[in-house]
C-alpha cells in the first residue's frame, strides 16, 4: 500500500490533531490532507474493528483519497469491559466528554477493582478497497476524580504509572498511548510493505 496523501476519517478535532502529530513524529512522509468533507458515518458496527473499517472504507470512497480511521474503546474491568465500543456515547449519544467521564466515576463510586484499559483499532483503507487494520493496547487503572488538563475524553481519569494522561504532555501521551502504539504498528506495517526484502526477513 503506497501512500501520497491521506485524510483522517473523523469529524472530532481533537483525534485529528493528535493523529497528525504522532504520524508527524513518526515521519510517515506522508501528506495529511485537511480540506477535504464527507457526510457522516454511522457507528454501527458491533467491534470497534468494525467501525474503524467502515468509517475508513466510506471516507476514501467519497474522497478518492486513502483514508486513516481509529476508534477506541475504554474497558473497564469492574463494569465487564464497559464501556467498550459505546465509549463516546456512554452518557447518551450526545454527551460531552465530561458527561462520560462524570458517569463512569458514578458506576465505579464506591468499586476498589478499578484496571481498565484503552484499545485503538486503527483502519487505513483506500479508495481502491485495499484495508491494512492494526491494534493498540494501553493498561491502567481509573482514577476517583479527573486530574490534569491536558488531552481529551476520559485522559483525565486514565491513571498509568501514577499520572493520568492528561497530567502528561502531548509528547510523553504519544509516547505510551494506545493511539500512539496503533499508529507505530501501522506504521512499520506501511514500511515493511514497501521494502522488497520485508516478505523475506
Amino acid at each position: 500500500m503506497r501512500l501520497g496523501r491521506l485524510v483522517v476519517a473523523s469529524k472530532n478535532p481533537d483525534k485529528v490533531r493528535e493523529v497528525a502529530e504522532i504520524l508527524a513524529e513518526l515521519g510517515l512522509g506522508t501528506a495529511v490532507v485537511g480540506d477535504l468533507d464527507w457526510p457522516d458515518v454511522a457507528e454501527t458496527g458491533e467491534t470497534l474493528a468494525e467501525n474503524a473499517i467502515l468509517k475508513a472504507r466510506t471516507v476514501a470512497e467519497v474522497t478518492g483519497v486513502a483514508a486513516l480511521a481509529d476508534d477506541t474503546g475504554l474497558e473497564v474491568e469492574a463494569l465487564g469491559g464497559a464501556p467498550g465500543v459505546r465509549s463516546a456515547r456512554y452518557a447518551g449519544d450526545d454527551a460531552t466528554y465530561a458527561d462520560n467521564v462524570a458517569k463512569l466515576l458514578r458506576d465505579l463510586e464506591g468499586v476498589e477493582d478499578r484496571r481498565a484499559r484503552f484499545v485503538t483499532v486503527v483502519a487505513l483503507a483506500t479508495p481502491e478497497g485495499e484495508v491494512v487494520t492494526v491494534e493498540g493496547v494501553l493498561e491502567g487503572r481509573i482514577t476517583t476524580e479527573g486530574r490534569g488538563d491536558g488531552g481529551f475524553g476520559y485522559d483525565p481519569v486514565f491513571e498509568v504509572d501514577g499520572r493520568t494522561l492528561a497530567e502528561m504532555t502531548p509528547e510523553e501521551k504519544h509516547a505510551v498511548s494506545h493511539r500512539g502504539r496503533a499508529l507505530r504498528a501501522l506504521v512499520a506495517r506501511l514500511r515493511d510493505d514497501h521494502d522488497p526484502a520485508g516478505s523475506r526477513r
